[in-house]
């Protein structure tokens, strides 16, 4: 005889076979339960069934004997009692079928109306976007079945059509997984559905946004949002809230600033709620179409400011100027593109780069040294081809900050704007770098400096813009940076402008070199030559000889404050070919290394 003993302590709920019966291995011979749930007891061997020895409704303990079996015997069994198993063919079981019909509900395809007004307008879905930003079959949904919370007002199934995961998409995913390792591949993503009740923020949407931001804290991921949409919702009259300002959303949107990079992307309408979010992020990118705005046509009209339409508030063009956008982009195709490159520079470096033509470097500078010229041309010119990545062009014009590589590095570069202002810094220029350093420096993303100023702009004027406290965030910002910088002066470094361009002075970088063009002083050679030698000048008629006296007290000055004589009393540590910049910068930025970001210096900003 065969034992078949009971595997744990339970009742006995149904006998399945019978005392005669032949029985197949593996056939169900008796059901037991035990908290509340089914297990079944098979058999362990052909055979037939001696002998029952327990009742329906007994409880057994675990070892018990439950049936006495006669193996080998299977001339006359029968066919197991169990039903087959569903086939494929026979389509899924009822409850995997009502989640997949309640899922389609959220597909692009369940809601073609929608999604035609939406390309008619120029722009594409959610999803769409998400399918272009996220590497193939890479992205895992949460939330996806929630809908907004309305059931008082709209029966379920038209919450389920018009509502589809209460119009915020929040999942994982990766992005650039081909060029990085998985781990620095993976984000997380929220993006607002602007086909859903105009992609406002519901009660729903907090939570689901709470739930992935807090996913986000806790594995340190970046973070991408689309923000379009128009903020809080109204109508969601299901939750007991009267006005919903204890939600955590924005506090916990806001923690993450700092620990991980943080993209936003707005295109069309982007206001209240929505804009905030988009406001807290390292990056801003934008469509030319869009308009971002603290509060939409509704709620200035409800603030007794007048009405407007949505297009006069805080189109892309104001806010490109304004510094509200980093990257102005054409559609959002571009600005997924553009973020897949954004996010690159932050998951590592990159084996295969080339660089561009090194000797047009050489060029650069005019020999007239008064003559202007675009110090974008030495940027190209030092990142690999194709790797920079100018952030916030349309504002602080007066200096240019761009993410890049240099053989295959990631770098932060920052150079002074001659274009403009002659390159003094002003106070829109001096916000600009200092919030760049910063972000490089939160990122372990090294710096690259480029120098060409005559210092901090001076005037009655930028006086009344407080450029006393713009001016100095670039000292304290790079006081507390915890990445190499390097310094590399194009021509003019004069100043205090000069020494914030380079961390604070020119031994502050792990290294400082010039170029041959260099020129450097304490002020401006002219406004040098003419505090400094006012009463010899004077002490001459106006006209020509007094020009030729001014002119040679310059030439004086310019030979002493050049390169090779700065070089030589080692106040710079290098005069370099323009053409070896690039082998140079990576050499010093090799020898460079960050400190742990746990020993970084807390500061308060000046401004």
């Amino acid at each position: 005889m065969t034992p078949v003993r009971a595997p744990l302590q339970a009742q006995l709920v149904q006998w399945c076979v019978a005392p005669g019966e032949c029985v197949r291995k593996g056939q169900t011979l008796v059901i037991l339960e035990a908290m509340k749930m089914e297990h079944e007891v098979a058999a362990p061997v052909d055979g037939r069934i001696v002998e029952l020895l327990f009742a329906a409704g007994e409880a057994v303990a675990e070892g018990d004997q439950l049936l006495l079996l006669q193996a080998g015997v299977h001339e006359v069994a029968s066919a197991p009692v169990d039903p087959a198993p569903v086939s494929a063919a026979d389509g899924p079981r009822p409850d995997l079928q009502r989640v997949l019909e309640r899922l389609a509900f959220t597909l692009d395809s369940s809601r073609p109306d929608a999604i035609a007004r939406r390309h008619a307008q120029g722009r594409r879905s959610v999803r769409e976007n998400l399918a272009d930003l996220c590497d193939a079959d890479s992205f895992v949904e949460y939330g996806a079945l929630a809908l907004a919370a309305q059931r008082a007002r709209r029966s379920l199934d038209e919450l389920i059509a018009l509502t589809p995961a209460d119009g915020l998409v929040t999942g994982l995913a990766s992005v650039n997984g081909a060029q990085f390792t998985a781990e620095r591949a993976r984000i997380a993503v929220m993006a607002y559905d602007p086909t859903v009740l105009a992609g406002t923020q519901g009660k729903r949407g907090h939570q689901k946004a709470d739930r992935i931001l807090g996913v986000a804290w806790r594995n340190r991921l970046p973070l991408v949002l689309f923000a379009e949409g128009g903020g809080g919702r109204p109508g969601d009259d299901d939750m007991p809230v009267v006005a919903g300002l204890h939600m955590t959303t924005f506090s916990n949107f806001a923690r993450l600033n700092g620990h991980v990079p943080l993209v936003g992307i707005a295109a069309g309408r982007c206001f209240a709620g929505n804009a905030s979010l988009l406001g807290c992020c390292d990056v801003v990118i934008a469509t030319r179409d869009s308009n971002i705005g603290m509060g939409g046509p509704a709620m200035v009209e409800g603030g007794g400011l007048g009405r407007f339409a949505p297009e006069q508030i805080g189109p892309s063009g104001v806010q490109y100027r304004n510094g509200v956008i980093d990257l102005l982009v054409d559609d959002e195709a571009h600005a997924v593109r553009v973020t897949r490159q954004y996010l690159s520079y932050f998951q590592g470096s990159v084996r295969e780069w080339s660089a561009p033509d090194a000797l047009s470097l050489r060029d650069v500078v005019p020999e007239n040294r008064l003559r202007v010229y675009d110090s974008r041309v030495a940027l190209q010119a030092i990142a690999d081809s194709g790797s920079l990545l100018e952030l916030r062009a349309g504002f602080g014009l007066g200096i240019h900050t761009a993410l890049a590589r240099i053989e295959g590095h990631a770098v932060g570069l920052m150079a002074n704007n001659p274009l403009h202002l002659g390159g003094a810094i002003d106070a829109d220029a001096a916000d600009k770098a200092a919030r760049f350093m910063q972000l490089c420096s939160n990122f372990g993303i090294a710096l690259v400096s480029l120098v060409d100023t005559p210092g901090f702009m001076v005037g009655p004027d930028i006086e009344e813009k407080a450029q006393v406290r713009h001016s100095s965030r670039m000292f304290v910002a790079a006081a507390h940076l915890r990445v190499p910088f390097v310094s590399v002066v194009l021509r003019k470094a004069y100043g205090l402008g000069a020494m914030a361009m380079t961390a604070g002075g020119f031994h502050a970088p792990s290294m400082t070199a010039s170029w041959p063009t260099g020129e450097f002083g304490g002020m401006g050679l002219e406004g040098f030559v003419r505090l400094g030698y006012r009463k010899e000048l004077e002490a001459l008629p106006e006209g020509e000889e007094r020009e030729a006296l001014f002119q040679r007290l310059v030439s004086e000055r310019y030979e002493a404050g050049g390169a090779i004589n700065m070089a030589s009393t080692l106040e710079i540590d290098a005069v370099i070919d323009p053409s070896q910049t690039r082998h140079w910068l990576a050499r010093a930025l090799e020898a460079g290394r960050a400190k742990p970001a746990s020993n970084t210096e807390p500061y308060v900003d000046t401004w």
